[in-house]
């Protein structure tokens, strides 16, 4: 039996740091504050005019292909998950593909679009393509670079303190070895509170899906209204909203069902777990999700003080990074799960 084999995992982090302190020269808050309500310590931001999401993918990708013992040119589809790309289209993926010069192969690439939950829905969505024989290298990637859409202002602190850029790469292959891989991938959605956790500006949607809410658009009526209105600048709507409790409410209910989920299709029990990386969207979270499946501190892996939250780069960053440290080795049960805004998440469970 055919099973997806993560063969290599990288990642890259912007070389500038930005401490909780360093934000109170923008924003009234705290180091105390920021770290009480989110676990975070600080964060990495790329160089403004330097480094896009593309670019730190590609920095990514370039040492996963390398650890994977193949070249460019063998990679034979890439999937890109992030909320933050160059441009509004295309996407980045085939970005990326340029960035690497391997465009003369014409390979597919597959844009990923559900936030922080991107990468597992990307690893699910490989999954699919590795086991049915369609490609044998897949670089499926996730890099965000969130401090160019942040409002740096006192009334946007309680969503700018919790993000940060980074990037995390894998090159994905077919394995026949019993027992390795992929074991079961889980994806949902609800979309019912879209609006809750969302950057609704700039947009195509003209104000009408929700006609309580001024998003900032004159008369919809008129043709050929631009996307960037004068009101949105001038009211900073131009940056992400998020309903905090309703948000952590929700991820502390998903994220053990998710989870759950795939233990239950495998047989296997949350003991059996070696390593749980989650998405690092709140050390808070985290320390629900690890009390509710009764794990030690041992068997989950959190790096989200060192960079925030990096939504859909922030699963292959820790799983890197755990790589890195030696805390994941052949044979481990690894389970990795996310949450976030849609509300989409997923989990995956995967033998290494």
């Amino acid at each position: 039996m055919i099973r997806t084999r993560i063969r290599s995992i990288a990642h890259y982090v912007p070389e500038q740091v930005v401490t909780n302190n360093d934000l109170t020269k923008y924003m009234d808050t705290s180091d105390e504050w920021i770290r009480e309500r989110t676990g975070i310590e600080e964060r990495r931001y790329a160089h403004k005019h330097e480094e896009t999401t593309t670019s730190m993918a590609a920095r990514a990708s370039e040492i996963a292909i390398e650890r994977a013992g193949i070249t460019k040119e063998d990679i034979d589809f890439i999937i890109f998950a992030t909320l933050s790309p160059d441009y509004y289209f295309p996407g980045c993926g085939v970005l990326l593909q340029r960035e690497l010069g391997i465009t003369q192969t014409e390979i597919g690439a597959l844009d990923i679009r559900n936030q922080c939950s991107g990468f597992v829905y990307g690893l699910s969505v490989a999954d699919k393509f590795i086991k049915t024989g369609t490609y044998k290298n897949i670089l499926l990637v996730g890099s965000e670079k969130h401090s160019m859409g942040l409002d740096f202002r006192t009334e946007g602190r309680g969503v700018t303190v919790i993000f940060g850029d980074g990037a995390g790469a894998c090159v994905l292959q077919p394995t026949e070895e019993e027992g390795r891989g992929v074991l079961s991938t889980h994806l949902h959605s609800d979309g019912t509170h879209a609006e809750e956790l969302a950057m609704i500006n700039p947009g195509s949607h003209g104000g009408y899906h929700n006609a309580d809410v001024d998003y900032g658009y004159p008369d919809p009526q008129v043709p050929g209204e631009i996307f960037v209105t004068p009101k949105m600048m001038k009211d900073y709507m131009l940056a992400p909203n998020m309903t905090g409790q309703l948000v952590f409410k929700t991820a502390v209910t998903k994220f053990p069902e998710v989870i759950q989920e795939g233990l239950n299709e495998t047989g296997l029990n949350s003991t059996d777990i070696d390593l749980l990386i989650p998405h690092q969207a709140n050390l808070r979270i985290s320390a629900f999700v690890q009390k509710r499946l009764g794990l030690r501190d041992d068997q989950v892996f959190n790096n989200i003080q060192k960079y925030g939250n990096t939504t859909a780069a922030s699963i292959p960053i820790a799983m890197s990074e755990a790589f890195e440290q030696g805390k994941i080795k052949d044979g481990d049960l690894i389970c990795l799960a996310a949450f976030g805004s849609g509300f989409t998440w997923g989990s995956v469970l995967l033998r290494w």
